[in-house]
């Protein structure tokens, strides 16, 4: 479908006028597949990374088979986080806005930290379109403020975000109030084995969908930096001077590191400001606004923090440290080189992250490797050179040994002279392979 637009689903007129309204031209690659099969009624399990359109790859059609005539739920979306529960929102209501439905159809954002009683008093009738956390939701549903029975779809967005904070239950209870037949659309970044027994659960028969290239090798560069016994927030001090990001995501590895590179950070000057779990939900609203303001050239976050909201105009990524995990690593520079954008990805490491960049590697991921010097990039050589090395001299080793010529009659000495024989065939393969 990449030489169509989005007139090749078939949409209603009026969906359509508001894609180009929204200034989309062609689908990316995750919307090709989701938005005929959400269309074709078929539950899903979408993996993808964040940026490659996911949103609108459900909202598109759920929106297409919206009555609003109806006044009932019809579709619900839950995600893992307030954050990015009210982004989501904010795209409901603008899409709502450009189609003339606000004043028809009803549409709720359900999110802790807001007053329970006061919501279910502002219900006066069940909203069309419920974007939500599950905890709230699960609330409302259970004091009978919301019922779900009516929904024809159920959105789980960011669902190992959703594994990993424990949300996964709560889901769980929300689709024991669902029709059984409703509609489920899953996306998730990765698919952990621990998330298997949900699916199996609640999806029959699912339409598999996994986009792995939207990170383009084309558009995103990988920089390896070693620390060499330095600390992270000096050796990023040093590369403040060699880039300048439009806005750089800085991630630590816990709450506790974040706070401590943040004022070191912030002693050197830098314009950074932090995003971890540990904040309020006033401080963290507080700071996307100041993001979204472009208050900040830098930001200090956790995995956690920054996996539950959509920040955009991304250009750097830097890892003060690297993660354990390659889905967090992957999660991380997924952060950037979104929507055909360029992007650079930088790495600081030790000999301990080692074992994860040797999975990478294995991966097929590329990187380049770089230090600082006087605030300009300067290449060295690869993290893994010595290894390479080796392994260079033990196939030579072995190709040596295989042209050595064994005698037919052992002499006394005879194993000295075939080392020294295979030690002059080695040489010699080492010319020959220079001179080429």
């Amino acid at each position: 479908m990449k030489n169509y637009d989005f007139k090749a689903f078939n949409l209603k007129p009026e969906l359509e006028r508001t894609v180009d309204q929204l200034g989309f031209k062609q689908p990316t690659a995750i919307q090709e597949k989701v938005i005929p099969a959400t269309l074709r009624n078929e539950s899903i399990i979408g993996q993808s990374q964040t940026g490659s359109g996911k949103t609108h790859a459900f909202l598109l059609p759920l929106f297409n088979q919206l009555n609003p005539e109806e006044k009932n739920v019809q579709f619900v979306v839950t995600t893992p986080t307030r954050e990015l529960a009210s982004q989501i929102f904010d795209q409901v209501k603008k899409i709502l806005t450009l189609l003339n439905f606000e004043q028809q159809v009803q549409a709720k954002l359900f999110i802790g930290g807001t007053d329970k009683k006061r919501t279910i008093e502002k219900l006066t009738e069940q909203p069309a379109i419920i974007v939500a956390t599950p905890g709230r939701l699960l609330d409302l549903i259970n004091e009978g403020a919301v019922n779900i029975y009516t929904a024809r779809s159920f959105v789980v967005d960011e669902a190992d975000l959703m594994l990993d904070l424990g949300l996964i239950n709560e889901i769980d209870q929300i689709l024991v109030k669902a029709d059984p037949n409703v509609q489920i659309l899953v996306f998730s970044a990765t698919i952990p084995k621990r998330l298997q027994p949900f699916l199996q659960k609640y999806l029959n028969n699912p339409t598999f969908i996994e986009i792995k290239d939207h990170v383009s090798p084309n558009l995103l560069e990988n920089r390896l930096v070693p620390l060499r016994h330095r600390k992270p927030a000096e050796v990023i001090g040093q590369i403040a001077k060699a880039i300048h990001p439009y806005l750089a995501i800085i991630f630590a590895n816990g709450k506790e590191a974040c706070d401590e590179l943040y004022h070191d950070l912030a002693q050197q000057g830098l314009n950074v400001g932090i995003l971890h779990g540990g904040l309020s939900a006033r401080e963290r609203k507080r700071v996307l606004k100041e993001i979204q303001a472009l208050r900040y050239q830098y930001i200090v976050a956790t995995d956690l923090a920054a996996r539950g909201i959509d920040i955009e105009g991304v250009s750097h990524v830097i890892n003060a440290q690297l993660p354990k995990e390659t889905e967090f690593f992957i999660h991380r520079i997924g952060r950037t080189a979104r929507a055909g954008m360029e992007g650079t990805a930088i790495h600081l490491y030790d000999e301990d992250d080692f074992p994860l960049l040797t999975k990478l590697s294995e991966d097929g991921l590329e990187f380049s490797n770089y230090e600082i010097v006087k605030g300009e990039w300067r290449e060295i050589k690869a993290w893994n050179h010595r290894t390479v090395r080796e392994k260079r001299g033990n196939d030579l080793d072995q190709e040596a040994w295989k042209r050595v010529k064994r005698p037919k009659k052992v002499k006394p000495g005879y194993k000295a002279k075939l080392r020294k024989e295979q030690q002059r065939i080695k040489r010699k393969l080492k010319q020959d392979k220079y001179r080429k």
